[in-house]
């Protein structure tokens, strides 16, 4: 129950709901509490803009018909009185009406301070006490406002005479008072309709975004399992989409790390089993017999240094290659001088293989420039040439040689020995296909498929051929880069 509570499907639907609680109390406090001061408030303004509006036409023929408009529009009731007090004119919202119910002799005239067959409503009883106001103001306009009521007056011109004349404007506040119940009845209804509308719409949605979550986070607990379904149902946003997409490649690299892992173990144990025999057993030789022959003992050390030499070079060797498979690792890449390259490892492997009588023949072309990674490269050659100096047979020399075709640069390596049978050379790339199928001394099987992947790196192919002379050719394949090498 507690995970349930904390599930991202029921989170979203908490907030959906916390979303709408929030918008309907801003909702009532706007249309109850805060109701009658923006009621009142709206009523000033439109009060003061219809008196202006009076104001401006004051001086036109049809003034009394924009009062009997705009009182009619803004339910006001406004008095036009001369200084002193003496009424002109009056109107309230029903003014317009009535005049239109009069009959066609009773029409206005068209003057001012005619009754227009109507008779004028009498001033209010604190009309003295605002004339007073208005005649103390000293911008010849004044607001009063009463409990329920606003008023606004100020001086006006007149068509027909000189003097100024008094407009006054009022307009009750009070009325939304009654209204206020009945909104906040309708409101309540309005209220408890739409939280329930409002908690299956969130529930419906939470569900929709929750599910190929949930589908997702299912995917993500059975990566690299057996029972791991790739692909899917598409959910309704492109970034879930990626999502489930990066699950499916994720699961791809573990499955293929696995079967790299599997394969690793089954193939390298033999081979470091073998090494390590061997040094335990020397060791417990040196220990149990000849410890005290000088000369034996000399012999099985040797023997030890030499395959622990050869344990390192195999662990070497796997390092190295799963360095080169593991696909998201970057190397930076330059403008190398490849002809310089080969001259300097050539020369370095045969000072390091004079012991054994090893000749190396060079055959380079000048100044092929290529782009990458100098080291990488160099490995990949001292491979070629080591695999090459194991298999040359008792000719002793190997042959390395350079040069250009079709804006490529073809390095190849030649032994003189036995050759590869052709329906080997399919096979000779793969890791572990180890020298023991073809009958050689190699270390793990792996210095070939660490040439192929350095070779496929820098943008290169690799093959093999059989010479018709006798021995076998490894060549690689290099794009030539037009950038001038890095000093």
């Amino acid at each position: 129950m507690k995970n349930k509570l904390r599930s991202f499907g029921f989170r979203l639907w908490l907030y959906f709901v916390l979303f709408t609680a929030i918008i309907f109390s801003v909702l009532w406090l706007l249309q109850t509490v805060f109701l009658q001061s923006f009621y009142d408030e709206m009523i000033i303004h439109n009060t003061k803009a219809a008196a202006e509006e009076m104001i401006r036409h004051s001086t036109d023929e049809d003034f009394e018909e924009w009062i009997d408009e705009l009182s009619r529009k803004n339910s006001l009731l406004v008095y036009m009185t001369d200084q002193d007090g003496k009424l002109l004119y009056s109107s309230d919202e029903f003014t317009g009406m009535r005049k239109k119910n009069m009959s066609s002799d009773s029409a206005p005239s068209g003057k001012r301070n005619e009754k227009r067959g109507m008779s004028l409503r009498s001033l209010p009883e604190e009309y003295a006490s605002f004339l007073e106001s208005l005649q103390a103001s000293e911008t010849g306009r004044v607001e009063i406002r009463m409990e329920n009521y606003y008023v606004f007056g100020a001086y006006i011109d007149e068509a027909d005479s000189e003097e100024k004349a008094v407009l006054y404007v009022g307009a009750t506040m009070d009325a939304v008072g009654a209204s206020v119940t009945i909104i906040r009845m309708q409101l309540l209804w309005v209220t408890l309709l739409s939280v329930l509308i409002g908690l299956v719409l969130s529930w419906f949605i939470a569900k929709r975004f929750s599910s190929p979550v949930d589908r997702l986070s299912v995917k993500a607990r059975h990566l690299g399992e057996k029972d791991y379904e790739p692909g899917g149902k598409k959910s309704f946003c492109v970034e879930l989409d990626e999502l489930s997409e990066t699950l499916d490649r994720t699961n791809e690299n573990i499955a293929a790390a696995r079967v790299f892992q599997m394969e690793l173990l089954a193939n390298v144990s033999h081979d470091l089993r073998t090494p390590i025999t061997m040094i335990k057993g020397y060791a417990e030789m040196i220990r149990d017999l000849s410890w005290d022959d000088e000369e034996q003992c000399a012999k099985d050390v040797a023997v030890i240094v030499r395959e622990a030499d050869r344990l390192t070079a195999l662990v070497n060797e796997i390092m190295e290659y799963s360095e080169l498979k593991t696909e998201n690792r970057t190397e930076e890449h330059f403008s190398l001088n490849l002809s310089l390259l080969c001259e300097q490892t050539a020369a370095s492997f045969e000072t390091l293989k004079k012991p054994d009588g090893i000749l190396v023949e060079k055959e380079i072309a000048p100044d092929l420039i290529v782009s990458g990674n100098s080291g990488r490269l160099q490995r990949a050659l001292y491979n070629l040439m080591d695999n090459a100096a194991r298999h040359t047979g008792d000719s002793r020399r190997i042959r390395v040689s350079l040069a250009a075709r079709d804006q490529s640069a073809v390095l190849t390596v030649t032994d003189f020995g036995p050759g590869i049978p052709p329906e080997e050379l399919p096979y000779i790339w793969d890791r572990y296909y180890t020298t023991r199928m073809r009958k050689g001394k190699g270390v793990s099987g792996l210095g070939l498929a660490i040439v192929r992947q350095i070779t496929e790196r820098h943008g290169g192919t690799c093959s093999a051929r059989c010479e018709p002379a006798g021995g076998s050719s490894f060549l690689l394949q290099l794009p030539l880069s037009t950038q001038p090498p890095r000093q």
